[in-house]
């Protein structure tokens, strides 16, 4: 039946707009949807570069959320900043981030990488600081461990106010820095890095030592001094109490040390053969020419060193000479030191 003309078929304009809208929701839900599905591989999937190995990355201090996640997306770390972020803030840790020096493990993923930086679990750097090293050495080592410049080293190591801080009456850390292998990170300032140097140091002079320098009339810088030409003095651990009994020996005659390390400090020629022109060299250093010990330490001493300072065998010996790399002959008298000088000489030689 036809309508009558009277009837008009209408469209509900309503109905449109609902469907519309629902299609433009239903595209922006497939929108999101993929975006959430490509953060989520992203998040949960490592980078490139961190596949391929393990990744260095420095977060210097006060860098806000949005700049630390572009230092790791320069670094090759995490495959999303935005990503990073949105993790960073609904996991709350996104002001607590710590600065520092990271190194991001191979296979890392941006929530494991987001870990290291909450946790602050920044790299270390093993310092290995020899017996028997000088401040000089120290610095070099510092430097390229990209801890700290080597004028720094020198300038902090010589500062009177940073000195006086320590409770050091000297005018430099020269021998007072102990060898041992250390962990810093960076982000340490010198000072720091110097001041636990000291600490360990002290925790080596125990009180016995203490009590024997007493004894001794010696002040703990003149301990540490003549331990530090012991330790450079001697190559194996079991001649330090002979050498040091030499040296109170000729402290105790007023002789002349004549310690070849003293005289390498002050002309720079450490571990290396003197010239004669070197033996005249006029220095507080230079124990040939000047008696009593040298004004402060030489290089760092060992807790070896150290007690072997305070605790010289009672032996007559004078003089010591080298046999070979390792060991020394020692002699109570001159003419037996002539004697063995001449035959290591020879043997030398040969």
């Amino acid at each position: 039946m036809e309508r009558p003309w009277f009837v008009k078929t209408w469209a509900d304009p309503s109905g449109q707009r609902g469907s519309a809208v629902r299609a433009v929701l239903g595209a922006l839900a497939c929108v999101l949807a993929v975006f959430l599905a490509l953060q989520s591989f992203w998040t949960f999937t490592a980078a490139p570069a961190v596949q391929a190995g393990p990744r260095l990355v420095e977060i210097p201090p006060h860098q806000g959320l949005t700049d630390i996640a572009g230092r790791l997306d320069e670094a090759g770390v995490i495959r999303s900043p935005l990503g990073f972020m949105l993790l960073a803030l609904a996991r709350g840790t996104a002001r607590g981030l710590k600065a520092g020096e990271y190194e991001i493990p191979q296979g890392s993923n941006t929530l494991a990488v987001l870990g290291l930086l909450e946790g602050g679990r920044v790299r270390q750097h093993a310092v290995l600081f020899r017996e028997g090293s000088s401040l000089t050495e120290l610095a070099r080592i510092l430097e390229t461990e990209r801890l700290a410049r080597s004028e720094d080293v020198h300038r902090v190591a010589r500062d009177p106010v940073f000195l006086k801080t320590l409770d050091i009456q000297a005018e430099t850390l020269e021998g007072y820095l102990y060898p041992d292998t250390y962990q810093f990170v960076k982000g340490m300032t010198t000072e720091e890095i110097l001041a636990r140097m000291v600490a360990r140091m002290r925790d080596q002079i125990s009180r016995e030592v203490l009590d024997r320098a007493r004894a001794r009339e010696f002040t703990v810088h003149q301990v540490l001094t003549l331990a530090s030409i012991i330790e450079k003095e001697a190559v194996v651990r079991t001649e330090m109490p002979l050498i040091s009994a030499v040296f109170w020996n000729r402290l105790k005659r007023d002789m002349p040390l004549q310690a070849d390390p003293t005289v390498q400090f002050a002309v720079g020629k450490d571990g290396k053969a003197l010239t004669r022109a070197d033996l005249q060299v006029d220095s507080p250093y230079n124990t040939y020419r000047r008696q009593g010990l040298p004004p402060g330490p030489i290089a760092a001493p060992s807790r070896a060193a150290i007690e072997a300072a305070v605790n010289p065998p009672a032996v007559g010996y004078l003089y010591f000479v080298s046999v070979d790399d390792r060991h020394h002959h020692f002699s109570t008298s001159l003419a037996e030191h002539n004697v063995a000088v001449a035959r290591y000489r020879m043997a030398k030689a040969r």
